[in-house]
């Protein structure tokens, strides 16, 4: 809705009147000269428990906008905005105001002004919301006289003191940020006193405003961290940030940088929770290792030879040690290894994370590979074993720590899964905190050699090889195949569906290169078939490198038709039951009862049982047959659900939704009047 009023020569505009709201533009100054600076306030105040928006509404809203018509040479500044609130509406979470709020923006007069009068003019478009959205625009217009004086509004001071009150204080700080691996990741050089309980980026969509905060100090430093916001495209070089702390909010502005500098001392952002539990899990991991058909029949005859050999018991538990510091150090080495090429890998512009489409590709590949393996199609690492065998008759603490050495590079071709695991962590942590998850891998893989040293009654509890380390091997390679398949799944939504059609041939030519190396490995297939395999593989990479650039949208896919006055007369006169669903990108209400009530599969159900027509009209841009809709049941805003059923009257449903709202009023009517279908 449009609204107006008259110039008038005045320090405000007077007050405008809207749906829930009301607004006026004042001016700190009665009247101003030439090269002087004033300031503007929008003042803003809506009806209890209504809500306006900040410049990054958050997962839903609209940032209220002024338009400046103003005399040749005079310009207007960027909105200085207050420090703003989470509106939460699970799952969803906004950014705005509640009650009375002050948009203060300053006006600079060039020196050389030569008119008797400034005439100030401004269109303002805002969004009011409740359970309902309303969208209004609103023109303001004041008329200031141009003297040598530049007399202060006095009656107006402690609307702007309140406005300054409001604003979140400017420090010069010294801030730096970095997204990557799905994360926002911020340092500030600041005062460890100042408490900060929370933060608001004002870059839209770079975070995931419903994702919790992680808020640490290390050395000095304000560590934050958020999750990556799922519509993410481009970082912005910088953006402002407000800070909640014990003092008040503050504002500072953060600069794009590399993520080496950031990464490295987030180690502080985990709970110590989440840290030992990831601990612990990576212990459990190592443990699970010894389990692989590949390396379990080594560390037997090692295990066995541990405790019945003739060394005293002091002997057999360093022998233990020993095997064990192979163990932990081969994976710590693992890890040092792993960071030294994510290093390289950033400097030459590629990393770990899977927003690099090649890497998607190459991964499922990799995981496809590893599945055919343990399925038996392929026998990986043989070679290795075998050494490791002839290592694990050795006797002495040299014999014991290359055991374990080579226990680690046997398992890991067999142990993919597990490794895979402790790879993707590592590569999105900092160093300690990869060198530390590799070491509790390691520990865990050593576990068995300790107990079996410390506390040789143990070794009676071992299992013993069998056909069942073979079943295991085989079902453990679904997991990985399930996981390719996800590869590939991101993979098409970031390249499209051509590229993941040649993805999927290139899946083809991988199997085909695995059996041929498969029937060389059983003898069955001459040198020729190497070559052959490479030339497959090489041809599968190939396909990866689909031509087109990887930023296609991915296609939004609904079960509703567009709404239309015609199709809705024409579902009606047919006796069809109609569902109307009124809604905006902009309207909280409209997403979330979208996500939990109307977009799931029990009311999908509902539909199909009975035969439901739903119809959906998008207000995001205005829409006069919309507006006229909305009038015809006393509605000025979204949401707005309408339930046709023939023989009945239409019947509104309420604007928050449940997920049985929609069965439990289909059901109602269909109980007044059932449907009759035509045969």
């Amino acid at each position: 809705m449009a609204l107006a009023v008259e110039p008038v020569q005045a320090q405000t505009s007077g007050w405008v009147k809207a749906s829930h709201l009301k607004a006026e533009l004042v001016s700190d100054h009665q009247d101003v000269r030439p090269g002087q600076r004033l300031k503007l306030a929008l003042h803003f105040i809506p009806d209890d428990h209504w809500h306006t928006y900040w410049q990054n509404p958050g997962d839903s809203g609209l940032a209220t906008s002024i338009e400046w018509d103003l005399p040749e040479g005079v310009e207007a500044g960027a909105i200085q905005w207050p420090a703003p609130m989470a509106i939460s509406v699970p799952p969803l979470v906004n950014y705005g105001f509640e009650g009375p709020t002050i948009l203060v923006s300053e006006l600079t007069i060039p020196a050389d002004f030569s008119g008797s009068q400034l005439l100030i003019k401004a269109k303002v478009d805002w969004l009011v919301c409740k359970e309902i959205c309303i969208p209004a625009d609103a023109s303001f217009e004041l008329n200031l006289p141009v003297t040598q004086t530049a007399m202060q509004a006095n009656d107006y001071l402690a609307l702007f003191e309140q406005a300054t009150q409001k604003q979140p204080k400017l420090l010069q700080l010294q801030g730096r940020y970095d997204v990557q691996n799905q994360k926002f990741s911020a340092a500030v050089q600041m005062p460890e006193d100042l408490k900060v309980s929370a933060f608001f980026v004002s870059a839209p969509e770079l975070v995931d405003h419903a994702a919790p905060q992680q808020i640490d100090w290390v050395d000095g430093e304000l560590l934050l961290r958020q999750q990556q916001n799922t519509y993410f495209s481009q970082t912005p070089s910088q953006f402002d940030l407000v800070l909640n702390t014990a003092a008040g909010p503050v504002l500072l502005q953060l600069q794009h940088e590399s993520a080496p500098q950031i990464s490295e001392v987030t180690l502080a952002s985990f709970s110590l929770l989440d840290w030992a539990g990831m601990l612990v899990l990576a212990a459990l991991g190592g443990l699970i290792l010894n389990l692989m058909p590949c390396v379990f029949p080594v560390l037997s005859l090692k295990a066995l030879n541990l405790v019945n050999n003739q060394n005293t018991a002091q002997q057999t538990k360093a022998e233990a040690l020993w095997y064990s510091a192979g163990v932990v150090l081969s994976f710590v080495v693992l890890a040092a290894l792993l960071l030294l090429f994510r290093a390289a890998g950033q400097a030459a512009g590629w990393g770990f994370q899977l927003q690099n489409p090649f890497v998607v590709g190459v991964l499922a590949y990799l995981l496809f590979v590893l599945g055919l393996s343990l399925s038996g199609v392929v026998q990986l690492g043989l070679g290795w074993m075998n050494s490791g065998q002839q290592l694990t008759q050795q006797q002495g603490h040299k014999g014991s720590f290359f055991t374990g050495v080579l226990a680690v590079v046997v398992a890991s071709p067999c142990t993919a899964p597990f490794m895979g695991t402790a790879l993707g962590y590592a590569a999105t942590q900092p160093a300690l905190a990869a060198l530390a998850i590799f070491a509790a891998l390691g520990l865990g893989m050593a576990l068995p050699f300790l107990l079996l040293a410390w506390w040789p009654g143990f070794a009676a509890l071992l299992p013993k090889p069998g056909l069942w380390m073979e079943k295991l091997k085989q079902w453990l390679a679904y997991p990985l195949y399930l996981s390719a398949v996800w590869l590939l799944w991101v993979y098409g939504r970031q390249q499209g569906l051509d590229a993941l059609a040649l993805a999927l041939v290139g899946l083809v030519l991988v199997g085909a290169a695995c059996w041929l190396w498969g029937q060389q490995q059983l003898q069955q297939a001459g040198k020729i078939s190497s070559l052959l395999a490479f030339v497959l593989l090489l041809g599968a990479f190939a396909l990866l490198w689909y031509p087109q650039p990887a930023t296609q949208q991915a296609v939004k896919t609904d079960h509703a038709e567009v709404w239309s006055e015609q199709r809705l007369k024409q579902l009606v006169q047919e006796g069809q039951p109609v569902l109307v669903n009124m809604t905006a990108d902009w309207c909280i209400t409209c997403l979330v009862n979208e996500r939990v009530a109307l977009d799931t599969d029990s009311s999908k159900a509902a539909m199909a049982l009975y035969n439901l027509k739903y119809l959906k009209g998008d207000w995001t841009n205005k829409d006069p047959a919309i507006s006229a809709y909305l009038r015809q049941f006393q509605r000025d805003g979204v949401p707005l659900y309408v339930l046709y059923w023939p023989g009945q009257p239409p019947e509104v449903l309420p604007q928050i939704l449940t997920p049985d709202s929609l069965r439990q009023a289909l059901e109602q009517l269909s109980s007044k009047q059932p449907l009759i279908t035509s045969q």
